[in-house]
């Protein structure tokens, strides 16, 4: 029998656990001959990684158990069970929000939380260098950005317009060699209290003319009504990025960053071991 086989035993029996009682469960029953150091962290990290609602890179796809409430300050898991339809239910009583107990989190969590924590101050740094700069440092980043993304036939496909083109585009990528296909840029450096609104896109849409296609892109957000708007779109294909997005690309394809560290994260073979 495996861990994971004699806490689903366990928890057929009771309604929800700590992994701490859990783990007196099975040895009280004598389901599982523990050989770990720590034999408490070993059943916490199988109810972890085959719990739904828990995705990290040691995550198992096949989820077992579920987080359906606390105990203090420990996390209560529950066995799930498919209905007929194939959907995953709870057997307990269900919660919208799944409570997280810092004692509960496995290393490789905290280390996704961490990262997600420093991927957030990058996102803010690189938003606050950008509205250090010079408005036409924005047009060219937003340009080079397209490109690295393999928007236009080669490096040389885009280039600033800026004020010599009527209408405010403020960029273009040419798709093809001979330019026959174009998608036109418009870049609006704005802090994260000056939202664009509908008006503004209906200026850069009217300015596309014969361009079908356009890109957004602004260092604050758009409003719902300009989302909208970009969405009901017919004649044209127009794509809006903000803020946060415009920072996840940067980080995503390296403009602006050199890369200092690289850590690699691991999971066990069970078959292996097995």
């Amino acid at each position: 029998m495996r861990i994971v086989d004699a806490l689903i035993e366990v928890l057929k029996e009771n309604e929800s656990l700590t992994y701490k009682e859990a783990y007196l469960k099975i040895k009280e029953r004598n389901l599982y001959q523990f050989g770990a150091k720590d034999p408490e962290a070993a059943v916490n990290a199988k109810l972890r990684c085959h719990c739904e609602g828990l995705d990290f890179p040691g995550a198992s796809p096949v989820k077992y158990f579920a987080i359906v409430g606390q105990k203090g300050t420990r996390n209560l898991y529950a066995l799930v069970q498919e209905n007929q339809e194939g959907h995953v239910e709870k057997e307990t009583l269900k919660k919208k929000n799944k409570p997280v107990s810092e004692d509960d989190l496995l290393p490789e969590e905290k280390i996704d939380l961490t990262y997600l924590f420093y991927k957030n101050n990058i996102k803010r740094q690189i938003l606050d260098h950008i509205l250090e700069c010079h408005p036409s440092f924005f047009e060219q980043l937003v340009v080079n950005l397209l490109l690295e993304m393999e928007y236009g036939s080669d490096e040389m496909s885009g280039h600033v317009l800026g004020k010599s083109h009527d209408g405010g585009i403020d960029g273009v990528i040419y798709e093809d060699k001979l330019g026959l296909s174009k998608i036109y840029i418009q870049a609006k450096r704005n802090d994260s209290s000056n939202t664009v609104g509908r008006p503004v896109l209906q200026a850069f849409v009217g300015a596309m003319q014969d361009v079908q296609k356009g890109v957004f892109i602004t260092t604050s957000s758009f409003t719902k009504e300009a989302r909208n708007y970009a969405e009901k779109q017919q004649q044209k294909s127009l794509k809006l990025i903000d803020g946060d997005l415009l920072s996840e690309l940067m980080i995503k394809y390296g403009i602006g960053l050199e890369k200092v560290q690289t850590y690699t994260v691991y999971k066990i073979n069970e078959d292996f071991f097995e």
